[in-house]
């Protein structure tokens, strides 16, 4: 069994949309700084790297499954190209209600990856910007990685020192998280 990093898409590995917002088009998906450097990083750690992400905007009508495909396919493709490498992206394409099992905080996209793929999910990390996020990878039995904490603190200070002890680990940024991952596997 091998050991995977889930990655969380907006807010870890792209600039979320405003409140209420969605990144629906290729030219609203930022990268946010320093992805690509710790993606690599996990892949020469051997971690197998897969996107597990809501998106309610197919639900809603705003894009189509066969556009959001193409949106993750142009992510992966630009990833590969500075040497980052998504092995699989796993999507939930539907709305808050009624509840599915593949909607974070359910782990259903986490327990489907570690069945089609062999993870050892004891050995896997969850990395997330929400409680949603953390709740999956914890009920899957993954460790997690809590980003974008500073943005965060800026507005909820005592929010983030609750949220501190939830998560594995705590950073500003993926790029943050990584070597804090990488020491805690080694500890």
């Amino acid at each position: 069994m091998t050991k995977a990093v889930f990655l969380d898409r907006d807010g870890v590995i792209n600039q979320r949309a405003p409140e209420g917002e969605y990144v629906t088009r290729w030219e609203d998906f930022h990268f946010l700084p320093g992805v690509t450097e710790g993606i690599t990083q996990l892949n020469r750690a051997g971690f197998h790297v897969i996107v597990v992400t809501n998106q309610r905007c197919v639900a809603k009508g705003l894009l189509s499954e066969i556009e959001l495909k193409n949106l993750h396919r142009r992510m992966s493709e630009h990833l590969a190209r500075d040497g980052a490498r998504i092995e699989a992206i796993y999507y939930c394409p539907h709305e808050i209600e009624p509840p599915c099992s593949c909607r974070k905080p359910a782990p259903g996209m986490l327990l489907e990856a570690a069945r089609s793929r062999d993870l050892d999910l004891s050995s896997s990390w969850m990395i997330g910007d929400s409680d949603a996020d953390i709740q999956a990878g914890k009920s899957a039995g993954c460790k997690t990685a809590r980003v974008s904490v500073r943005e965060l603190a800026e507005r909820e200070p005592e929010k983030v020192r609750a949220m501190e002890f939830a998560a594995d680990v705590t950073a500003p940024s993926l790029f943050e998280a990584v070597p804090q991952i990488l020491e805690f596997r080694n500890s």
